[in-house]
């Protein structure tokens, strides 16, 4: 079992944050190394296109690219619904020509356009309370789920919101050993190569939970370093503690060209991978004295082929680590907080396209979606 685990505050990694005249991110080596390429980012000012002029967005809890480079968002419309400033103009009279909330899902395409907006209570299934995570599979399909408080299922649909098929019930969850319902889960991939849906649940449970995608026929679940997972209260994180033997939030979920699932255990500080039968393999620390809410939000690949490059967003410093995907060695970070363009408050989902562009969702206050250009590798700098 290897631990790779994040130096402490004394001899942390010194990555360097900078943005130049045209807004390109460069990085730093981890200390007492010589340097590393890695990938280089430029913020994009012009993605995405406006909406609509009174529409309302809330915290954007979802990012997915499909296989066309559509890039999907989900935010949480639920927010708004509770705050008149948001929900004037639809009242009955209006109160104000500002505003109306956008509905929940979004799709882009390459250029911000925006191509459809959907979601919402329907007929047939149970639309989450609090929503959160999005996945657009291989087939087109779009899943979500949320964890509102008694959100304990999930949902796909087709590219135009044609309702498909609901795993869970809402108020219905049994925890950590219930095989028919989630637990306010958090995040969603499909594999392709086997048709199987694998969620990272989540906020309530300690788990990963496999389901057939077209059946919802429930497969297997893990917890971490591959335990069986239970409902014990493992109370709060504590960094100088051994490592916890069960998740505390499974957030991010992915699975790579070459068939280990990564997840990312937000408030443990960490990411684990697994085989895709739950056998774990390794590990790796991000600031692991993160206390708030957890360094380690959400996690995408790098486009490469080989996927090289691991993406672990770490909400609770509004940051990117950058590591190497095969040895799990931190390369460096990039991200800042602010509310200014190119800068990050609570990133919390990432994905990337085609191109090795980033789009990263940020929740809470942020209430936006952001693309940062991939410009190739570069050697990293201490300037």
């Amino acid at each position: 079992m290897t631990r790779n685990r994040l130096p402490g505050a004394g001899t942390a990694l010194l990555a360097i944050f900078l943005l130049t005249a045209v807004g390109t991110m460069l990085f730093e080596p981890a200390a007492g190394q010589g340097p590393a390429l890695v990938p280089t980012f430029e913020w994009d000012p012009d993605w995405p296109g406006p909406l609509p002029e009174k529409w309302a967005v809330g915290p954007m809890v979802g990012v997915a690219v499909d296989d066309r480079d559509h890039i999907w968002v989900i935010h949480r419309r639920s927010v708004l619904l509770e705050d008149a400033r948001y929900t004037a103009a639809a009242q009955d009279p209006p109160i104000a020509e500002c505003c109306e909330p956008a509905p929940p899902i979004l799709e882009f395409d390459r250029d911000g356009n925006l191509l459809s907006a959907w979601g919402g209570p329907g007929a047939g299934y149970e639309w989450p309370q609090r929503e959160h995570g999005l996945h657009v599979d291989a087939d087109g399909h779009v899943w979500t789920a949320g964890n509102g408080p008694d959100d304990a299922h999930v949902l796909k649909f087709t590219r135009d919101g044609t309702f498909v098929l609901q795993i869970g019930r809402q108020g219905r969850s049994g925890g950590n050993g219930d095989t028919r319902n989630l637990q306010r889960a958090a995040d969603m991939k499909v594999d392709p190569s086997t048709n199987e849906l694998y969620v990272a649940d989540g906020y309530g449970n300690r788990r990963v939970i496999v389901f057939d995608a077209d059946t919802g026929e429930f497969k297997r679940m893990w917890g971490a370093y591959g335990n069986r997972p239970d409902d014990t209260d493992i109370g709060p994180y504590d960094p100088d503690a051994p490592p916890a033997t069960q998740f505390r939030t499974a957030h991010g979920i992915g699975i790579s060209a070459d068939g280990l699932v990564y997840v990312s255990d937000r408030a443990n500080d960490r990411v684990q991978v697994f085989t895709k039968d739950g056998t774990f393999l390794r590990e790796m620390f991000v600031a692991p004295h993160t206390r708030l809410s957890g360094a380690a939000s959400g996690i995408a690949f790098s486009a490469d082929p080989m996927q090289q490059y691991l993406y672990v967003l770490d909400g609770a410093n509004h940051r990117v680590w950058i590591a190497l995907r095969d040895s799990m060695e931190i390369l460096g970070h990039f991200g800042r907080h602010g509310h200014w363009g190119g800068q990050l408050d609570v990133p919390h989902n990432v994905d990337v396209d085609s191109s090795g562009n980033l789009y990263i969702a940020e929740t809470l206050q942020g209430r936006r979606v952001q693309r940062f250009i991939y410009r190739g590798l570069a050697p990293a700098s201490g300037e």
